[in-house]
């Protein structure tokens, strides 16, 4: 065992996780990753899985920002007391 791998078992208070579980952990996050998907290839390495992961979810706080402002945007221009903000304002109480 390298000296980093056991310092980081011994710092993590001796719970590590084992290289099955890495590689299951990997394999789920391959099949979540539509990136990763749409390849033909089954052969991916983690480190692609883990920076395609990273991608994924840098687009979709993107998407989350780009939506609020838009949803904002919509609420700004909307009389406060229409069906329209009504309805809107419904979805937010489910």
């Amino acid at each position: 065992m390298s000296s980093r791998r056991s310092r980081s078992s011994r710092q993590s208070g001796g719970s590590r996780i084992s290289d099955d579980q890495i590689i299951d952990l990997v394999s789920k996050l391959q099949q979540l990753i539509p990136e990763i998907q749409s390849r033909r290839s089954d052969k991916v390495s983690a480190s692609k899985v883990l920076q395609e992961t990273c991608n994924y979810i840098r687009s979709l706080h993107r998407e989350v920002d780009d939506l609020s402002d838009r949803l904002s945007q919509l609420l700004a221009s909307t009389d406060s007391d229409s069906a329209q903000a009504a309805i809107i304002r419904s979805l937010f109480m489910e």
